[in-house]
């Protein structure tokens, strides 16, 4: 696709500047694949804004941490909310003074949406990259985001149909880690990488990557490990930090608890092999559910936000639905039936270490069941997959650049 013209004259210097915003290590692995892909239609484009190591690898100029935006929940933003208020009021005005061709919102929609909101009304393009969850939360926000993003790129393929009946602008792009994993999984490469024997149960934990879910997770889904491990001689666990920051904390954590031979491994990185490798994985609900899901193994997902940020959604009959992993809110959208449970909940109040432990010694005693979630996780693999052909981020640039081009030939 040919890049438009109006982009090459949007500078001074002839190299057009396209903004990124990500706000936590999910985004920033998507806007790595965006912006390779990108600079393949624009290869004097220059990048920055808001972006990680992935992002920077990539030739990105980052203004600001990445983690400035990684908070979830009411009371977490509420808490920190003069910080991001001072940040995003900077950002609006630089951004507005160095006239982006575009500007890509990726996910933290808590900060994006209103950025992307007055640069749009600004005569800024916009786009905003991964959906909010319209399918769960309150659907006429549909509305909001068209307010703010010229063009909004979906990961799944039930979220454009939504966003249609609101005249909203929306594209189904594929989800790019439906492109990392292979349709049918095989455990022992993952267990030779990691050093672990083939021949004994395993069990990966993931209990989240951001500090403040650590901090609300940790203790219980270490406890619960620890549990499993003590019910199933010879278990290993593996427990994949996902950053620097995590890695760090989970050490703390672990060192306050019992050194035996059912001490947990913890790896720096590594998650997909983790989940390759084990039988089970004990995870937090997010974007981990969907890689465990195309990894093909069968997990239990257990999840808390603050319970003044919970009551809030709940007086407000915020929450639409009554399944928050995404293997079984796709196993519904996706014709499997609309009371499909593939994957064990745990949420709030029942998420404690002795429950997520039941859970998880169910699914490592019942081989049947852990076959029959495999299959249809299978299935979920190729909905994902099978929609279009080629790398997401690749579909995304290319939604990017047709959104350009139409402004181009609409200004000329």
């Amino acid at each position: 696709m040919q890049a438009p013209d109006v982009v090459e004259s949007d500078t001074p210097d002839g190299q057009p500047l396209i903004v990124l915003l990500a706000g936590e290590d999910s985004g920033d692995q998507l806007g790595g694949d965006l912006i390779a892909a990108l600079r393949r239609h624009y290869p004097h484009a220059r990048f920055a804004g808001i972006g990680g190591k992935r992002m920077q690898e990539q030739g990105f100029d980052s203004w600001y941490d990445i983690h400035e935006l990684s908070l979830f929940g009411f009371a977490e933003v509420v808490s920190h909310l003069p910080r991001l208020l001072t940040l995003r009021k900077a950002l609006v005005a630089r951004l507005i003074a160095a006239k982006p061709v575009v500007v890509v919102g990726i996910d933290a929609p808590d900060f994006n949406l209103g950025v992307e909101r007055r640069l749009k009304a600004a005569g800024i393009r916009t786009v905003h990259y991964v959906s909010p969850s319209i399918w769960a939360w309150r659907e006429n926000r549909a509305e909001k985001i068209g307010q703010s993003a010229n063009r909004v790129l979906c990961l799944f393929p039930m979220e454009p149909p939504i966003y249609a009946k609101h005249g909203i602008d929306a594209r189904f792009v594929g989800h790019p880690l439906a492109d990392r994993f292979p349709l049918v999984s095989d455990r022992i490469p993952a267990r030779r990488a990691l050093q672990l024997p083939l021949d004994v149960p395993v069990l990966a934990v993931l209990p989240g990557s951001r500090h403040s879910e650590l901090e609300r997770l940790g203790a219980p889904f270490l406890d619960a490990a620890r549990r499993v491990a003590a019910a199933l001689p010879g278990l290993r666990i593996v427990i994949p930090a996902a950053n620097a920051r995590s890695l760090a904390t989970l050490k703390t954590m672990l060192a306050r608890g019992p050194h035996d031979e059912m001490m947990p491994i913890l790896l720096d990185g590594h998650a997909h092999e983790a989940m390759l490798a084990a039988d089970v994985v004990l995870l937090a609900s997010g974007t981990a559910t969907l890689e465990a899901m195309l990894a093909k193994r069968p997990m239990v997902v257990g999840y808390r936000v603050s319970p003044v940020s919970y009551r809030i959604a709940r007086m407000l009959n915020m929450l639409k639905t009554d399944v928050y992993a995404l293997p079984n809110i796709l196993a519904r959208a996706c014709g499997m039936g609309p009371k499909a449970m593939l994957v064990p909940e745990l949420m709030q109040e029942n998420c404690t270490a002795a429950k997520l432990a039941d859970a998880t010694l169910a699914l490592f005693r019942d081989s049947d069941r852990r076959g029959a979630i495999v299959n249809a996780f299978e299935q979920l693999h190729e909905i994902l997959r099978g929609e279009l052909h080629g790398r997401a981020g690749d579909h995304a640039a290319a939604a990017i650049v047709e959104l350009l081009n139409a402004s181009a030939a609409t200004a000329r």
